[in-house]
């Protein structure tokens, strides 16, 4: 698939949402995948944000292209805020120490990235904070100083009924919370997403395969 294919998908499933034309987002996500090839693949397309998950590949990226909107969509480990200089938006802070580094970090840097909070998604998976603790950890992230714009989630692999309702569900709660942004939605399951509400997809495969 490409971009234009992918832009098509989600224009449609705007459309079957009754949901504004250019009310999502591609975020496109170039894990492993060389700043030629990013250009030729992606950006020929459009100006999209582009997003990584690794931080030592992130910042290289970054240094070798900064005129680029790069977003981070990896678990945030102490050792790698520093990689994150540069960055305009972060998806995935799921605990208060991460947005501290982080607003730490970028007192010195002079400009900080905004962020998502990572909901989990009552499954197993191990990352995420639990739907019960979000306005809690809201309120303490947004006390750092850093500018909170939503949420983001990965919904069950291979179950579109159960992605379907966790998406809901992270919409709704980001309704509750007064958050405008949800990244839902990834390269099996962004249709769904959109359909829930999502303004940020996160497609990477479909892009380069």
């Amino acid at each position: 698939m490409s971009v234009p294919q992918v832009l098509s998908d989600i224009r449609a499933a705007e459309q079957q949402a009754g949901r504004e034309a250019g009310s999502v987002r591609l975020v496109a996500v170039t894990k492993g995948h060389a700043l030629d090839e990013i250009r030729e693949r992606v950006l020929a397309h459009g100006d999209f944000p582009l997003a990584e998950n690794r931080g030592q590949e992130l910042r290289d990226k970054v240094a070798a292209w900064p005129q680029a909107e790069w977003h981070f969509i990896g678990p945030l480990q102490r050792n790698k805020v520093k990689y994150l200089r540069g960055v305009t938006l972060v998806h995935s802070i799921e605990e208060v120490w991460q947005a501290q580094a982080l607003a730490d970090a970028a007192a010195a840097w002079g400009q900080a990235p905004d962020v998502l909070l990572q909901r989990h998604n009552g499954e197993g998976q191990k990352h995420g904070v639990l739907p019960e603790d979000l306005p809690a950890v809201l309120r303490e992230v947004q006390a750092t100083g850093l500018r909170v714009r939503g949420l983001m989630t990965m919904a069950p692999y291979d179950d579109p009924a159960r992605a379907a309702q966790v998406f809901a569900d992270t919409a709704r709660q980001a309704r509750e919370l007064g958050l405008p942004d949800l990244s839902m939605g990834m390269s099996g399951d962004y249709p769904l997403a959109i359909a829930a509400g999502a303004t940020l997809v996160r497609v990477g495969r479909r892009l380069f395969s």
